[in-house]
């Protein structure tokens, strides 16, 4: 995969920035930085996901479109 910018399906921006492997599983995980401050959160919260996850593509009224979109670096 790609590693820089992408945009979640719901419009916000990550960094990607590297693949890591689940310790139990060996799941491959992305790890991805938010572009925006969060209340709840934090401000440039680290999250992780399952890179089959974060590249899927879903349904979103009728169509598909992936999760996340890679916009560049």
């Amino acid at each position: 995969m790609k590693f820089g910018i992408y945009e979640h399906y719901k419009k916000k921006r990550y960094r990607a920035i590297g693949v890591a492997r689940h310790s139990e599983t060996m799941e491959e995980m992305v790890v991805y930085q938010a572009l925006y401050d969060s209340k709840e959160f934090g401000d440039q919260a680290f999250w992780v996901r399952p890179k089959a996850l974060f590249l899927e593509e879903i349904e979103i009224d009728g169509r598909r479109v992936p999760r996340f979109r890679y916009i560049g670096e």
